[in-house]
């Protein structure tokens, strides 16, 4: 073997090593970006569960006889503007994490589509050099 086909087999494996750890770290991110998704929807759900309840609530009139809260087995009187203000602190905590959760899916995308790039640019590189190996194999 030359010193020239024994750099290129290393300038190979050094390039499908960069490529598998470039590759690896995209597929982190697109495991990331999923966890996201998922947390988001749970938000999104609790959120419009939240909406429900404060629209409900705000059907009642100041004479009615109050509320109830289930804590643990048990039903709690609760009076009901209190109750009407809790439910809009975890609607403001709800939209909060959302609007967290999307800054986060932004950034998480961002690094997706960078390493996307790399991972092409990787795999271009990659093919080359193994074309660029054949070559010298077949003595063109």
């Amino acid at each position: 073997m030359t010193s020239s086909s024994a750099s290129s087999v290393a300038m190979i494996k050094e390039a499908k090593n960069d490529l598998e750890n470039q590759t690896n770290a995209l597929s982190k991110i697109q495991k990331e970006i999923g966890k996201n998704h998922q947390v988001r929807k749970q938000y999104t759900i609790q959120l419009g569960e939240n909406e429900l309840v404060i629209k409900e609530l705000d059907l009642l009139g100041e004479d009615d006889d109050g509320v109830y809260k289930l804590i643990g087995p048990v039903l709690v009187k609760q009076d009901l503007a209190e109750a009407k203000a809790n439910v809009r602190k975890r609607i403001e905590y709800i939209e909060a994490e959302l609007n967290r959760l999307n800054g986060t899916l932004h950034d998480l995308e961002d690094k997706q589509n960078n390493k996307r790039e790399v991972v092409l640019r990787l795999q271009q590189k990659f093919q080359n050099l193994q074309a660029g190996k054949g070559l010298i194999a077949s003595g063109k």
